[in-house]
């Protein structure tokens, strides 16, 4: 497959493109949370349990507590309603009495899927339209970007806590 005549553009239309595409992205995840009957907190948690058990590594409460730079407090809070709303459950740890994992309700993939579906098929399209070596490209590209975000998510987190 032969990569496709791509319009030339600078690292700062790249840069001002993707902060567009961050911000869109903010919108739409409060739009999404809304149609779920969730809030974007509680939306976003949850996908970090799908993400976690996706890689076979259940979160502990308190695991998704620091992803979501919430005080276990107010994690609780979240658990409590993504299991009101059937999402999430606590699951006690086999080796650990005292740790408690929190995992997807078996229905929830499923849901979150079909909310979200026609975005997932209209992205595979997109990304369809790219040679395996632009994959690889663009790849990087998101890997290094969510690395500078999460360094800079760390660094506000330290900064405000000192």
């Amino acid at each position: 497959m032969d990569g496709k005549e791509r319009p030339r553009s600078t690292p700062e239309q790249a840069h001002a493109q993707m902060d567009h595409l961050i911000a869109l992205g903010i919108v739409a995840q409060h739009h999404m949370a809304q149609r779920l009957g969730l809030n974007v907190t509680d939306l976003t948690c949850m996908g970090f349990i799908l993400e976690a058990e996706g890689a076979q590594q259940p979160l502990t409460a308190g695991d998704l507590a620091q992803r979501a730079n919430l005080t276990t407090g107010a994690i609780t809070g979240v658990i409590n309603r993504l299991e009101r709303a059937g999402y999430a459950r606590r699951r006690n740890d086999p080796n650990d009495r005292r740790r408690v994992h929190v995992v997807a309700d078996a229905t929830a993939a499923e849901r979150l899927h079909d909310a979200y579906g026609t975005n997932y098929r209209r992205i595979a399209e997109l990304f369809a339209d790219y040679t395996p070596q632009e994959i690889a490209v663009l790849n990087d590209c998101l890997t290094r970007a969510t690395t500078i975000i999460t360094t800079s998510l760390e660094e506000t987190r330290t900064t405000r806590n000192n």
